[in-house]
């Protein structure tokens, strides 16, 4: 059962980095986006609706996972 708890908890560290990372880079993103929309508004858009319909794949994909 220890080393349940130590694998558990070895996980949830990792995890833990992850979002630390995440954090980080999400904030570079919104620069990155921002600059886009300063400079070339309407090839943003494009680019946003294009970005947004991916996403909107994967999270389809997500929930056949979750099933």
């Amino acid at each position: 059962m220890k080393d349940k708890k130590r694998e558990i908890e070895g996980y949830l560290r990792i995890i833990d980095e992850i979002e630390k990372v995440r954090t980080k880079n999400n904030v570079n993103w919104m620069d990155v986006l921002r600059l886009a929309f300063k400079h070339s508004p309407e090839e943003a858009k494009k680019l946003m609706k294009i970005i947004d319909h991916e996403d909107n794949r994967i999270s389809e994909l997500v929930k056949k996972l979750s099933e």
